[in-house]
């Protein structure tokens, strides 16, 4: 019994040499380019001015709030006092809601201005919360707004 043989198909393959394959390439790609926008975000010296903030605000506690259950696993692990989990997770959690409020605080107290202003910037927050708001409301309120 014989197999059947399956015809080939030609395909018709163009060899371009290697000049002239690359040759055209350079004058049909299409470069995109874009748009210059204004500067609508935030600056650069504000937003290390933010992390500095929060560095300080919310990386201390976050960090604080971690280390609450090394320090607790050495006290039990070493006999020193017996300390009930429920107490070590609820310390942990107010030093991390504290690092959350602290990342809020350190948003919101920077100043947008090129001094540093105060060293807290309580007076920078109702500005920026404004400013936060009306970076949510759509670009047409914020156009009628200012007229």
């Amino acid at each position: 019994m014989k197999k059947k043989q399956s015809k080939k198909k030609t395909q018709n393959k163009k060899n371009y040499p290697e000049t002239t394959a690359f040759a055209n390439l350079e004058k049909t790609s299409n470069t995109v380019t874009t748009p210059k926008r204004s500067s609508s975000g935030i600056p650069k010296y504000v937003a290390d001015r933010m992390a500095r903030r929060i560095f300080f605000t919310a990386g201390i506690p976050t960090i604080l709030g971690m280390s609450v259950f090394v320090v607790s696993y050495i006290i039990v692990t070493r006999n020193i006092a017996e300390i009930p989990p429920s107490s070590t997770i609820a310390i942990s959690a107010l030093f991390f809601l504290l690092g959350l409020a602290g990342l809020s605080f350190g948003i919101l107290s920077a100043s947008w201005d090129k001094e540093p202003g105060s060293f807290f910037g309580i007076e920078n927050i109702p500005m920026n919360i404004q400013r936060a708001k009306a970076a949510f409301k759509p670009a047409t309120q914020n156009f009628e707004d200012k007229s």
